[in-house]
């Protein structure tokens, strides 16, 4: 972990002229799994810092961004260390959704309450593509069927325990996701101590054995590599949607089956309280092939049904 002042000279690093003003906390936010994820890292200036078990091995990137004089868009500065450098900065591009654009998008169907978001991100915001394939879908096994809470201390704590400390300056102590045959060899008991359910841990287990053909799905059109994941036992609907939405760019990924964002999305359009997913779909309709792009806008805009009643009964997302 470096000391205080500037990073010192990274192995690898780019200055990516942005086909639009980059908000990385915008697109970046998914990827960080609590304030406590030793994957992600924040400064307080906005640079954000992120390891990632890359092809080439390890790395950690550090990004921020300038404005361009005269234009609507900005430059990102990249820095990366470690051996997984080099292609951890030639897929910066990719990484902030340059691929990605709102074409076609039908904004004049937004409910009004989204109408300002749209103005402020449509902008600045694209749906990213980390092409880390197998990273996303651990992450997202974390998250069937228990709290936020508990989805994040498992991950936090399989990162630091069984993965590696990541290479370079960073500002705290930050780690690597483990490599698949690390994961392979955890025993049951470290699962149970991290508050891993026994399904999160078979699932977990099963795709770490399929590393190979889950990380190809980066490469594979998007229709086929859904199929791919969902061939997986324990990887349902859900979970898929919160992959394709972090990993492979996908701009109509949905993620059906979570009890909250059904209420949010439904409460948004239409201000109602009791929504469901049958009604989010019907709501999503005229958005097909830009559903995450209304996904995405419902959680930046902060709007939230008021609470009433009993806490809701945790979604099993395994088979969704």
């Amino acid at each position: 972990m470096a000391a205080s002042g500037s990073p010192p000279t990274p192995d690898r690093q780019v200055d990516w002229p942005a086909p639009y003003r980059v908000d990385l906390a915008a697109v970046l936010g998914p990827f960080a799994r609590g304030r406590h994820d030793p994957t992600v890292h924040v400064e307080p200036g906005g640079a954000h810092w992120r390891t990632s078990r890359t092809p080439d091995g390890p790395a950690t990137l550090r990004l921020t961004t300038s404005d361009r004089e005269g234009s609507g868009s900005n430059v990102v500065h990249g820095s990366a260390w470690g051996p997984g450098a080099g292609w951890a900065i030639e897929s910066v591009p990719a990484l902030l959704g340059s691929a990605d654009d709102w074409a076609g998008f039908p904004h004049e169907d937004l409910p009004p309450a989204l109408v300002p978001v749209w103005h402020r991100y449509h902008e600045r915001w694209r749906v990213p593509r980390s092409m880390r394939v197998l990273e996303a879908l651990v992450a997202a096994v974390f998250e069937q069927k228990v709290t936020g809470v508990e989805s994040r201390r498992s991950w936090s704590t399989l990162v630091r325990e069984v993965g590696e400390p990541a290479p370079g300056p960073t500002p705290r102590a930050m780690h690597v996701f483990p490599e698949p045959k690390a994961i392979g060899l955890v025993p049951s008991w470290r699962w149970h101590r991290w508050g891993v359910q026994p399904h999160q841990s078979a699932t977990a287990l099963r795709v770490a054995a399929a590393a190979g053909r889950i990380e190809q799905c980066s490469v594979l059109p998007l229709d086929q590599a859904r199929r791919r994941l969902r061939s997986i036992d324990g990887v349902g609907q859900w979970t898929v949607a919160e992959t394709a939405a972090r990993a492979l760019g996908d701009a109509d990924a949905v993620s059906f089956g979570d009890f909250h964002l059904a209420v949010q999305v439904v409460y948004v359009f239409t201000g109602r309280t009791d929504g469901d997913d049958d009604q989010m779909a019907e709501l999503l309709a005229p958005f097909a092939g830009h559903r995450q792009r209304i996904q995405r806008l419902v959680e930046l805009s902060g709007i939230s049904r008021p609470a009433r009643g009993p806490r809701a009964t945790i979604s099993d997302h395994r088979h969704r």
